[in-house]
């Protein structure tokens, strides 16, 4: 009767622990709340209304940062390097309502995008593809960021 008792115990305890799921995102939890600055900081006029832990296009820009393939070519693995360091900085910008951070993001990160395209000329046809699907769909998603932003 004993045993019962303690492994009907046991078995309550390890089945009510709750568990989270790991955060595979670059933009990570504790990078949030070292960046925001104080709430006093928040009631500026040129606050942007952009959550981006919940916004679709910021996640698909981080999962696009995640998930961006490895050429042979050094010299454009290293310009895609500062391609996502800079799309990073624009969504921690974004996430602080830091203007003028978003605003030398973006710059950064249209350098790098035309470097990157000069580049793709030395590199094969199928991997040409899917470095233009990569390409686009950052363009896209950060179009439709700013769109928001500049309506609100």
């Amino acid at each position: 009767m004993k045993r019962l008792i303690f492994f009907g115990v046991l078995l309550i305890i390890t089945s009510s622990c709750a568990t989270e799921k790991p955060n595979f995102s670059p933009l990570s939890t504790s990078f949030y709340s070292e960046t925001k600055g104080s709430d006093s900081d928040r009631g500026t006029k040129n606050n942007i209304e952009i959550n981006v832990k919940e916004n679709v296009n910021a996640s698909e820009i981080s999962n696009l940062i995640a998930t961006f393939p490895q050429f042979k070519n050094t010299s454009l693995n290293t310009e895609i390097t500062t391609l996502k360091y800079s799309l990073q900085n624009y969504l921690y910008a974004i996430d602080a309502s830091n203007i003028s951070g978003k605003n030398r993001a973006l710059k950064d990160f249209e350098k790098a995008y035309k470097k990157i395209q000069k580049l793709r000329q030395n590199i094969s046809i199928d991997d040409n593809e899917v470095l233009n699907r990569y390409l686009v769909r950052l363009k896209t998603n950060i179009s439709v960021l700013e769109d928001s932003i500049k309506r609100n």
